[in-house]
C-alpha cells in the first residue's frame, strides 16, 4: 500500500524550531532534597487524586501517561519555552545536545529487510575502518540482521553499546563475491553541530552553525583556525535556521571577535538579579571582518551572538528579522527519567534589548507568528517589519537597534518565497531527497562511490533522466506539490543530498550555498572596505 504523506502548504509550515537556551546545568530534584518535594497542600491534593484513581477507579489506567498529561498542561500556562520532556525522548533530546553518542558510527535505511549503510559518520569506528554507503550488514557478532523484521529501535540497540566494546559486523558489499568482516570497537561518535566550513573567495572563510550543542565552541574554534591558515581574514558565522542551545557555547564563540571587557549580554530573574556576562579572553579574529546571517528561524543562542555582535557594533548581520526568542532555560530531571526545562530568567542585550517576542495571544499564536510575518510581507521588505519606538536603542557606535522580538538585522535580504522553491524546501526537511538520492546511488554504487569530490563537484551529475526518476518517486509517494517546472533547482538539491551522503555535510552547504541570495551578499560586502 502506499505511503500518503499528510500535506500542508509549504509557506504555512516555515515555522521556528526554536529550543531554549539553556545554562547548560542540570538539577536532579529528589525527594528528599533541601525539601523541595515536601508536603504542603497543593502538592497533596495532586497526590491524593493520582492514588485515588491507582486504586479505585473502575478501569485499569495508566496513572504515568496522566502524570505527564497534568505537567504538560500545567507548564502550558508558563511560556511556550517552559516544556516537559517525557521519559522516552530524553535520552534522544541528552545525546543531541551532547554533541556525540557511543556506537559505531553509521546511519542507515532498513531496505526489504536488511540495513544498508547510508554513509559512516566522519570522525567515527566505521569510517576508520572503510565501512561505506552502500554497504550491508548482515551479522552482528553472531546475530543475524537481516530477514528478520527487526524494527530501527531493536537495530540500534545492537549496533550500540558501551565505549570501548567491540562487535563483529559481517559486511555484503556490491561488485565483491565475498563477505567483509570489519572488527568495530564501539567509541564517541561526534553529532556535528558545525555543518561547513570553506572559503567562499580568497579572503572571507564561511562557517554554518546548525545548533549550539556541548561541543560546539570547539568544533567552531577548530574551523576558525583552519579557516584561518587557508588564508581567511574575513569571516562569515551562517546561523540561519539555528534554533539555539547552550549559552555558554555562544559566549565562547562571541568572545573570539570581541576585545577584553565588552559586555556580551546580562541575564534577570524573578527577584531582579543581574548576573552580566563580559568577553576576557584573547580571540582569533578580534579586529578581521566579521558577518553573521540570520533569518526567521534563528532563536535563542543565535540571537545571543548576533545581538552581541550588533550592539558592540562589530561586524555586520544580514538576513531577515529573527525569530524572538529571549527566554533563559535551566533543565530539571524528575527522578523517572524525564524532566522538565523551566524558564529561569529573560536575556538582554549590551543595549539592555529585551528581543523576545510576545506570548500573550497563547501558545499556537506565537509559533505560528512565521505566518503573520509571511501576511504582512515583512520575509519581502524590510519597511514591512514593525517596530515600537519605546523598544528603541542606540549602540555605542550611535546605531540605532530595537528590541521586542527578533533581532532586525544592519542588512536586509529578501525571503524567495517562490512557490515551488517552498514545495521543494519542504520536500527537503520531509527526508524525500534523501531516500530517492540513496536509491538512485545504490543503482551504480562502486562508480559512485570511487567519484572525488572534484570530479563530481564539477560533473552534471544530475542527468534530465534522474530528475525524470524523482518526479516519479514523488507521485508514487502521493507527495501532490507542483516542483516539475523548477528543474533547475531541483537538479541542484539532488546533487547536493548526493554530495552529503557521499561526502558529507560540508560538501552539501557548498552546492545549497551556489546563488544563495544573502551569501552572495556577504560576498559582495565582503569586496568593500
Amino acid at each position: 500500500m502506499k505511503k500518503k504523506h499528510k500535506i500542508y502548504l509549504p509557506l504555512l509550515l516555515g515555522l521556528a524550531c526554536a529550543g531554549g537556551v539553556l545554562l547548560g546545568s542540570k538539577l536532579d530534584f529528589t525527594p528528599d532534597q533541601k525539601g523541595l518535594f515536601s508536603s504542603n497542600a497543593k502538592k497533596e491534593k495532586l497526590n491524593r487524586l493520582i492514588d485515588y484513581i491507582d486504586y479505585e477507579y473502575v478501569d485499569d489506567v495508566n496513572t504515568d501517561s496522566i502524570v505527564d498529561v497534568t505537567v504538560n498542561r500545567i507548564l502550558e500556562n508558563l511560556d511556550p519555552h517552559s516544556v516537559y520532556i517525557p521519559k522516552n525522548e530524553y535520552a534522544g533530546v541528552t545525546e543531541n545536545m551532547q554533541g556525540d553518542f557511543v556506537g559505531i558510527g553509521v546511519s542507515f535505511y532498513n531496505v526489504q529487510d536488511t540495513i544498508v549503510v547510508i554513509q559512516a559518520m566522519t570522525g567515527g569506528p566505521s569510517e576508520k575502518l572503510g565501512i561505506k554507503g552502500g554497504d550491508r550488514i548482515l551479522y552482528a557478532n553472531d546475530k543475524q540482521l537481516f530477514n528478520k523484521q527487526i524494527s530501527n529501535d531493536s537495530i540500534i540497540a545492537q549496533l550500540k553499546g558501551v565505549e570501548d566494546s567491540k562487535v563483529t559486523l559481517t559486511v555484503l558489499r556490491k561488485g565483491l563475491n565475498k563477505l567483509l568482516k570489519f572488527n568495530v570497537k564501539r567509541s564517541r561518535v561526534p553529532l556535528k553541530s558545525v555543518d561547513a566550513a570553506y572559503m567562499l573567495n580568497a579572503e572571507l572563510g564561511y562557517i554554518k552553525v546548525n545548533r549550539f550543542s556541548e561541543t560546539t565552541y570547539q568544533e567552531f574554534r577548530a574551523s576558525l583556525y583552519k579557516l584561518k591558515k587557508e588564508g581567511a581574514t574575513k569571516i562569515a558565522i551562517d546561523l540561519r535556521d539555528n534554533p539555539g542551545g547552550y549559552l555558554s557555547e555562544a559566549i565562547n564563540i562571541v568572545d573570539e571577535f570581541l576585545e577584553d571587557g565588552r559586555l556580551i549580554l546580562f541575564t534577570k530573574n524573578k527577584k531582579g538579579d543581574i548576573e552580566e556576562t563580559f568577553s576576557n579572553k584573547k580571540g582569533a579574529f578580534e579586529k578581521n571582518k566579521l558577518f553573521v546571517l540570520i533569518n526567521e528561524n534563528s532563536a535563542s543562542a543565535s540571537e545571543i551572538v548576533a545581538g552581541a555582535f550588533q550592539d558592540n557594533d562589530r561586524g555586520t548581520i544580514i538576513g531577515r528579522r529573527s525569530y524572538g526568542k529571549g527566554l533563559v532555560q535551566r533543565e530539571m530531571e524528575l527522578g523517572d527519567g524525564s524532566a522538565v526545562r523551566l524558564t529561569i530568567a529573560r536575556y538582554y542585550t549590551p543595549t539592555g534589548r529585551s528581543i523576545q517576542k510576545s506570548y500573550e495571544m497563547g501558545n499556537e499564536a506565537y509559533f505560528n507568528d512565521y505566518i503573520l510575518r509571511y501576511k504582512n510581507g515583512e520575509l519581502a521588505t524590510a519597511d514591512s517589519i514593525h517596530v515600537s519606538d519605546s523598544l528603541r536603542y542606540k549602540t555605542p557606535g550611535g546605531k540605532i537597534v530595537y528590541g521586542g522580538g527578533g533581532i532586525i538585522p544592519d542588512i536586509f535580504v529578501p525571503k524567495d518565497t517562490n512557490m515551488e522553491r517552498e514545495n521543494i524546501n519542504y520536500i527537503l526537511r520531509m527526508g524525500l531527497f534523501s531516500r530517492f538520492v540513496f536509491e538512485e546511488l545504490e543503482k551504480n554504487r562502486s562508480y559512485y562511490n570511487a567519484l572525488s569530490w572534484k570530479k563530481f563537484s564539477q560533473s552534471e551529475i544530475v542527468t534530465d533522466k534522474i530528475i525524470e526518476n524523482f518526479l516519479s518517486y514523488m507521485k508514487s509517494q502521493n507527495v501532490p506539490m507542483k516542483i516539475d517546472n523548477y528543474q533547475p533547482l531541483l537538479k541542484k538539491y539532488i546533487k547536493a543530498v548526493m554530495a552529503e551522503q557521499l561526502f558529507g555535510t560540508n560538501e552539501f552547504q557548498r552546492i545549497i550555498n551556489e546563488n544563495d541570495r544573502i551569501i552572495n551578499k556577504v560576498m559582495e560586502l565582503s569586496l568593500t572596505n
